[in-house]
């Protein structure tokens, strides 16, 4: 577990830690000095000498993220791209896919599935003919793993779910769901935007084909950043959906050469300062250490939800047995966006989880909106009290 004097020196080198209480982690993490720092400096360097010299003289530094991503998932630089944001790491993913897939082949996903993802998911049934199958939660809200292997046959081609919904604190079970995938022969692409920079990701242990996340999140990088992983195997599969000169090597009048990485789901062009700042953030978390972050945040979350918890009118709404630093509630007698609004104007950043971004388990809870509340390491038990009594005062 981090010390309180670490915590003291995480939080001095977070410019907005003393500005705001930030239970917004999940939305865009406060970024560290170091990281600003790397980004405002690059684009210095931009202004004052040309973005492609500025790049030329900093190759160290944007070669960077893809060792340091690397060694965080357990994988190669070689099966690390750097994308734009996470939906462009996953729509890569996806429609590389679905480009070998058929009428009648069937995609399984959660019940918590992101919007984004099953606007995709639908997409794909109207054009391509494809089935979309949604695997049933257990008890507990995660998907039940038991119900994937029993939704399992010869024309299932995909395996795609979300590891931490946005709308809860569940941890969906993805080495279980893992091991379903291999066993079936099936392509597993795991959502990682809201787990990575709080908890482990080990691909090997996962079992994934690919992986997508985001750079402002946990992992405390510059918006406008994010990456795949796109494992060996699947790159012998699957070509991405888009091409350009970053992707593959024009070689004659009538032919072309993919790269042999993961280079080919990149665009030539790209926000280089924000890479150079990725590659930071991700290194400030390898130096924290990502077991350390993870019970750290777990924790925090924990005391949270038992505070709220014992607020009169409060409905703590998290699902699953494994659960991280997203904490989701409702109030009796305000709306979600009228209590993030109250609390915004005192200082605290909060965010809201409308039933649009999770329609099926949404709908199936009956919920129109949850107030969501997302914890992080530099996050320290002083702001959670000031947090629970400012949820209390609520509607007073």
């Amino acid at each position: 577990m981090l010390t309180e004097t670490e915590i003291a020196r995480l939080r001095a080198e977070t410019p907005g830690a003393d500005k705001v209480l930030h239970f917004n982690n999940a939305g865009a993490g406060l970024m560290p000095r170091a990281v600003l720092e790397a980004v405002k400096g690059h684009l210095d360097l931009e202004a004052e000498t040309g973005g492609y010299e500025a790049s030329a003289m900093r190759e160290a530094e944007l070669a960077r993220p893809y060792d340091a991503i690397a060694a965080y998932l357990n994988c190669g630089r070689d099966e690390i791209a750097l994308v734009e944001n996470a939906t462009v790491a996953w729509n890569q993913a996806f429609f590389a896919v679905l480009d070998g897939m058929s009428p009648g082949d069937r995609i399984l996903t959660a019940e918590a599935e992101y919007a984004s993802n099953y606007l995709s998911f639908l997409k794909a049934a109207g054009d391509r003919g494809v089935r979309v199958d949604v695997v049933p939660s257990d008890g507990d809200g995660a998907l039940d793993v038991a119900r994937l292997e029993d939704l399992i046959d010869d024309r299932v081609r995909l395996i795609a779910v979300t590891h931490v919904p946005t709308n809860g604190g569940l941890v969906n079970p993805a080495e279980e769901i893992g091991r379903v995938a291999r066993a079936a022969g099936a392509t597993y692409l795991l959502d990682a935007c809201q787990s990575a920079g709080q908890m482990a990701l080990d691909v090997e242990r996962i079992g994934c084909d690919f992986l997508s996340a985001t750079g402002r999140k946990y992992l405390r990088g510059p918006r406008g950043t994010g990456f795949l992983y796109a494992s060996r195997r699947a790159m012998e599969r699957y070509a991405p959906p888009v091409i350009d000169l970053r992707a593959a090597a024009w070689t004659a009048p009538d032919s072309f050469r993919w790269r042999d990485d993961a280079g080919r789901f990149e665009n030539w062009e790209n926000y280089q300062a924000g890479r150079i700042g990725l590659g930071v953030a991700v290194d400030l978390m390898l130096e924290t250490g990502i077991e350390r972050i993870e019970a750290r945040v777990t924790e925090l979350a924990r005391i949270l939800r038992e505070r709220l918890a014992g607020i009169a009118g409060v409905t703590v709404r998290d699902l699953g047995r494994r659960r991280c630093g997203i904490v989701t509630f409702t109030h009796g007698s305000m709306p979600a966006g009228e209590v993030r609004s109250t609390l915004g104007g005192q200082g605290i950043n909060l965010s809201v989880s409308d039933a649009g971004s999770t329609l099926i388990d949404m709908t199936k809870r009956n919920l129109p909106d949850l107030v969501r509340a997302s914890v992080h390491y530099y996050n320290t038990l002083e702001e959670v009290d000031r947090f629970v009594e400012a949820v209390a005062r609520l509607g007073r």
